[in-house]
């Protein structure tokens, strides 16, 4: 199954907050949906979910028009929406029928989810009275008591402790190793590179990056390297660098004990490692920078753009 948003446009009153939005996302793999607060993810969840119409573009299913009935979907909102004061098991069960499974098929569900959370102790209990932590697990369960074809995530790891993380960081491994069409928004990048084989950077309504995670990483680190001295500073190496070696070489930043150069024309990097033995300068380290998708993220989503 492969979903496709094309050209989604979305105006509030006479603000167009959406400007043409495309992606698309196979079953079996998840895309990180990404952006800063304000640049349009929830509006083109809330899209995809049929909560909000789009002014113009489609959103396809193999092709076809994407009629949200005619499909399972496991929704979790960064704003949580289950009963405080309602009985934890109760409230899954419902929410299954609501979903179209029958009572039976609820509860079997319902069951299934709470032991695989960790969490079934808690079934007759109000959700009130539980953590933080495993009250955002409970809100996992609810997503996927209906067994969903299509699972979108905003912010799931929300006041979870390192336990509880990996839990849901195993449980989504799982999901996505059955063949459930994901899409996994977060600011937490790290997540992100777990799960996500693409994703999508959205600023002010607009995508200004989108593709496969290692060939952008590919991308974004060529013609960079990182070095580091054991008798300099980083800010030392950069003085040094950013004078004598300015005709090869632009220095980007420091990243901790480390210098973030980029080579100013093709094959540089064995010129600037010969100048810096010339310099009699004590290399820790000299090597291709592997940019992180924080690194990516801020680049791209940051105000500089």
């Amino acid at each position: 199954m492969k979903l496709e948003v094309r050209d989604i446009k979305k105006s509030f009153g006479e603000k167009e907050v959406l400007h043409g939005i495309s992606f698309s996302v196979s079953s079996g793999t998840a895309l990180g949906l990404l952006g800063r607060n304000g640049a349009g993810k929830t509006t083109t969840i809330r899209i995809l979910m049929n909560v909000f119409q789009a002014n113009s573009g489609s959103i396809t299913v193999d092709g076809k028009k994407f009629r949200q009935g005619e499909y399972q979907i496991g929704y979790l909102p960064e704003e949580r929406g289950m009963y405080p004061k309602k009985k934890v098991g109760e409230q899954l069960i419902y929410m299954g029928m609501l979903r179209g499974l029958s009572k039976s098929q609820a509860r079997k569900n319902t069951k299934k989810w709470l032991k695989r959370l960790e969490v079934a102790e808690y079934e007759n209990k109000q959700l009130d009275t539980l953590s933080k932590g495993n009250q955002q697990k409970i809100q996992l369960a609810q997503t996927l008591v209906c067994d969903p074809e299509i699972v979108i995530l905003d912010e799931p790891f929300s006041g979870l402790d390192p336990v509880n993380s990996q839990i849901l960081k195993d449980v989504i491994q799982e999901v996505i190793g059955q063949g459930k069409l994901v899409i996994f928004s977060s600011h937490q990048m790290s997540y992100v590179e777990e799960f996500c084989e693409n994703i999508v950077i959205l600023k002010s309504g607009e995508v200004v990056l989108d593709g496969n995670l290692k060939e952008i990483k590919r991308e974004f680190g060529k013609n960079r390297l990182m070095v580091q001295a054991l008798s300099l500073t980083p800010q030392e190496l950069a003085f040094l660098m950013g004078d004598a070696f300015s005709d090869i070489l632009t220095v980007e930043r420091v990243q901790k004990d480390r210098l973030i150069i980029r080579e100013n024309r093709e094959g540089a990097k064995a010129e600037i490692l010969k100048r810096l033995l010339e310099y009699e300068v004590d290399l820790e380290y000299f090597g291709l920078f592997e940019p992180s998708l924080n690194d990516i993220f801020v680049e791209k989503a940051g105000d500089g753009q």
